[in-house]
C-alpha cells in the first residue's frame, strides 16, 4: 500500500483530499510530480491560488518545516508561485478586470 499525500511533513487531510481530487493519491505520486506540476493541478481543476499552501508543499517535499522558507528563498518561491498562476489559474475576468482587481478594485466573487 502506497503511503498516503498525509504522510509528508506538513501536509494534513485537507491537501490529500484536494490532491486525490486531481488524482494525485500518494506520497510518491505527488514527489514525482513536484511541487510546481502537482500545484498546477491544483490550479487548473479550480482551486484557489494561495501562495502559502504552496511553499508548504515545497518545504514538505524537502522535509523541512513549513514556516521554514525565508529571505531570497521565499522571494524566489513567490516568483515560481506567480509565475504558476499566470499560467494555471483562470480567473474568469476580462483584461480590464484582471487590473481592476490587481489593485484591489474589484469585488470578490
Amino acid at each position: 500500500m502506497a503511503d498516503p499525500v498525509s504522510s509528508i511533513r506538513n501536509l494534513g487531510p485537507a491537501m490529500e483530499e484536494a490532491f486525490a481530487r486531481v488524482g494525485i493519491d500518494s506520497a510518491e505520486a505527488l514527489r514525482t510530480l513536484g511541487t510546481d506540476a502537482a500545484y498546477a493541478k491544483l490550479l487548473q481543476s479550480g482551486v484557489r491560488p494561495h501562495f502559502i499552501a504552496y511553499y508548504v508543499i515545497e518545504m514538505g517535499l524537502q522535509g523541512r518545516p513549513w514556516n521554514d522558507c525565508k529571505g531570497a528563498e521565499k522571494t524566489a518561491l513567490r516568483a515560481r508561485f506567480d509565475g504558476l498562476v499566470e499560467r494555471h489559474h483562470d480567473t474568469g475576468l476580462s483584461t480590464l478586470e484582471r487590473i481592476l482587481d490587481e489593485i484591489g478594485v474589484v469585488e470578490k466573487r
